[in-house]
C-alpha cells in the first residue's frame, strides 16, 4: 500500500515510516527537516506542513498519518489546521483505507501547555468528523494519544534527573514508552483494524488513571 506520513526526521514518525517499509510498503515522508532514512520504498519531501500552497502531488494514498507536531511553537496552525489541510488533500478520497492522527494524552487530561492541550484536543473532535466522511468508503479514521514517549522532543526533561523521579511517580509502568512500541500501535490501527473507528486510543503507561488519594490515617 501507499503511505504517507508526516513528520519523518525523528522520533515516532520516522519509527512510523521504518516500521511500514519492514512491512514492505511504499513510504511517502514530508517533515521540514531531512530524512536519514535510507530505501527504495521511501520518498521525502522536504516541505513545511503549514507551507499550504506547496503540498505535492500524491495520488491515490491508502494510509495517511498525521504525525507532525510541535510543542510551544504555532501549536494550532501545525498541529491541527495543517492537519486538517494534509487531510483533506490527501486522507478524504475513494482509494483511502486508514487515517490515523497522532494526538496526545494531554488532549484528555488537559496536563501540557495551553494552545498544546487545545491543538490536540481539536484533532479529537476532527478525528470523528472524518471518520464519519470516509467511512462511505470503507475507511476507519482514529486517533492514537501517547503519554510520554522517548523521543528527542522531550529530552529537557528525560535527562532531568529531578523531573524524571517525578515524572515516573506518575506513571503506573515507570516507564515511557519508545517510538517503536508507538510505531507498532500505528501499524496496528490503520492495517490489522479494519472496523474500529472514530475513537481515541489513549496510550500513557497508566499516567492518565493515576490518583493520589490523601486521607488522615
Amino acid at each position: 500500500m501507499k503511505i504517507l506520513i508526516t513528520g519523518t526526521s525523528q522520533g515516532i514518525g520516522k519509527a512510523i515510516a521504518k516500521k511500514f517499509l519492514a512491512e514492505k510498503h511504499e513510504v511517502i515522508g514530508i517533515d521540514r527537516c531531512e530524512s536519514t532514512i535510507e530505501s527504495a520504498d521511501y520518498t521525502h519531501f522536504l516541505l513545511d506542513v503549514r507551507d499550504y500552497n506547496n503540498y505535492p502531488q500524491i495520488k491515490d494514498v491508502n494510509v495517511l498519518i498525521n504525525n507532525a507536531g510541535t510543542q510551544n511553537e504555532d501549536d494550532i496552525e501545525i498541529n491541527l489546521k495543517a492537519l486538517i489541510k494534509i487531510t483533506e488533500k490527501y486522507g478524504v478520497q475513494k482509494n483511502i483505507k486508514s487515517i490515523l492522527n497522532i494526538g496526545s494524552a494531554s488532549a484528555h487530561t488537559g496536563s501540557e501547555f495551553p494552545e498544546y492541550c487545545a491543538s490536540k484536543g481539536g484533532v479529537l473532535a476532527y478525528t470523528k468528523n472524518v471518520a464519519m466522511r470516509v467511512a462511505e468508503f470503507g475507511a476507519t479514521c482514529n486517533s492514537l494519544d501517547p503519554g510520554g514517549v522517548l523521543t528527542p522532543l522531550n529530552d529537557c526533561v528525560i535527562q532531568d534527573k529531578d523531573l524524571w523521579s517525578q515524572i515516573m511517580d506518575e506513571t503506573p509502568l515507570k516507564k515511557w514508552a519508545t517510538p517503536e512500541e508507538i510505531a507498532q500501535w500505528a501499524f496496528f490501527l490503520t492495517v490489522t483494524n479494519t472496523f474500529c473507528t472514530g475513537q481515541s486510543i489513549v496510550v500513557d503507561g497508566g499516567e492518565s488513571i493515576k490518583h493520589n488519594f490523601v486521607w488522615k490515617e
